[in-house]
């Protein structure tokens, strides 16, 4: 094997390295999700007190990214990302052993520093990775990570059914969770900073072209947060469905941005990112545009399905448009990530708010909206239909034995 062909061997196997960790990291997300009556009942808390606490989520990811960067130049990325790895898989048993409001509020702004500080570090890697290979893998990324969602929803459903403690729970999905991470992480690329290269500064603002790729992110993930949260309150408010109907809305949303991510670099290699996005504005404002007409829960549930699929793209899009406009991968990503992590974080409650003062219809015809920003604004992600066709970075350019 040459050099060139050893070398593009070493990529690929970073790529599935890589991929993997952002399975391992969903699925830690996935296990805290199911389990959250269970923290809530046992920290004595009502649902304003909840919302409260699971807020410090975005409030600790939101402080902690923009030191990402910093980590990742100090010790290297592969090294980064195995401890912040390690750090996020820890991080889940937190929540379990809050017994009041202040303990929770605390253990989930460990939990989501965590989370915001591995999420950086390994999107910019992922983005490293897109550079050499010379086409898009971003969404594919973030539909493993997606997958491990629904691979830990699905173990923490099966673990809350047969009534196991959630700290028995949460210790034995992050005893195997930091195994996989660590072995995932050892085997991605080792980024290492040139040797006059300075370090990024602890905290500063993000690089305009990040505040206007976060735009784009902003609209999308601000329709994910209000499905997610509100698809199955609509189905049973609006429509009188069953319970089970109503989550299985839910699981549909969920599924259609798993399939839509996977599936999604073919597309965005074929059409590229602005039309990719905007492709995808005009079908989640289409499935928007159901929901509000929706006159019984198949329109509804079809409605939320289009959402899914039109949405599901766009922030690893957004993501890969920050790495390649800029030096700065990590810090330009720390940038759009922050942003999106906020209108995660609004989204829910400004939802319930307008919904509260008029209807959930009204609130869904905010989130149609939204999505047709994605058509508008889509133009600002044209660093991204790059696909990985910008020069590689110098620290980058050498692609070293991906093995620990």
């Amino acid at each position: 094997m040459n050099d060139a062909a050893h070398e593009q061997h070493e990529v690929r196997r970073a790529r599935f390295a890589v991929a993997a960790v952002f399975t391992v990291h969903g699925a830690v997300t996935g296990s805290f999700a199911t389990r959250v009556p269970w923290i809530q009942d046992h920290a004595g808390l009502g649902s304003g007190q909840l919302g409260f606490a699971l807020a410090f989520t975005a409030f600790g990811a939101s402080c902690s990214m923009p030191l990402a960067g910093r980590i990742s130049h100090r010790f290297g990325s592969r090294t980064a990302l195995r401890g912040l790895i390690a750090m996020w898989t820890l991080s889940l048993i937190l929540p379990s052993l809050a017994t009041n409001l202040y303990t929770l509020c605390l253990a989930m702004f460990v939990y989501g520093a965590s989370a915001g500080m591995a999420d950086v570090v390994m999107n910019a890697l992922g983005v490293e990775i897109e550079r050499l290979l010379d086409r898009s893998i971003m969404s594919g990324l973030h539909g493993m990570w997606s997958a491990g969602t629904l691979i830990g929803s699905a173990a923490g459903t099966l673990a809350a059914h047969l009534g196991t403690d959630a700290r028995v729970h949460f210790a034995l999905a992050a005893a195997v969770l930091i195994v996989l991470g660590a072995l995932a992480a050892g085997r991605v690329l080792d980024i290492q900073p040139g040797e006059d290269e300075e370090p990024p500064p602890r905290f500063t603002l993000p690089p305009r072209s990040a505040l206007l790729i976060g735009t784009v992110g902003f609209c999308a993930v601000f329709a994910e947060g209000a499905s997610l949260d509100w698809s199955a309150v609509f189905l049973r408010d609006r429509m009188d469905s069953s319970a089970g109907l109503a989550a299985a809305t839910t699981t549909g949303f969920m599924l259609a941005m798993a399939v839509a991510r996977i599936s999604g670099d073919a597309v965005m290699n074929r059409f590229g990112a602005v039309r990719t996005v905007r492709a995808g504005g005009v079908l989640a404002a289409l499935g928007g545009l159901l929901v509000v007409l929706a006159g019984n829960p198949a329109v509804a549930m079809t409605g939320f399905g289009l959402m899914g699929l039109g949405i599901a793209v766009v922030v690893p899009l957004c993501f890969a448009a920050a790495g390649h406009a800029g030096p700065n991968p990590s810090q330009a990503i720390a940038g759009v990530a922050t942003i999106t992590y906020t209108s995660g974080l609004i989204a829910p409650s400004l939802i319930g708010g307008v919904a509260q003062a008029t209807s959930l219809v009204v609130s869904f015809c905010l989130v149609t909206a939204l999505a047709l920003g994605l058509v508008v604004f889509a133009g600002v992600l044209r660093a991204g239909e790059r696909g990985g066709r910008s020069e590689v970075s110098p620290q980058a350019a050498a692609v070293p034995d991906p093995r620990p």
